[in-house]
């Protein structure tokens, strides 16, 4: 069996990246892609995908 990783910190990561974007939308919208990929990477690691 595989020992499992603790990815919690990338969850807060991730949750933390999310609002910025959320927050870019609302303010600056033609910003919000600049937290695109803080989003999607901190995502996938939480998912444990890579």
């Amino acid at each position: 069996m595989e020992a499992q990783k603790n990815t919690k910190k990338y969850w807060i990561y991730c949750f933390a990246w999310l609002a910025i974007m959320i927050a870019l939308i609302i303010f600056k919208r033609e910003f919000f892609w600049l937290a695109l990929p803080g989003t999607g990477t901190y995502f996938a690691k939480a998912m444990d995908i890579f």
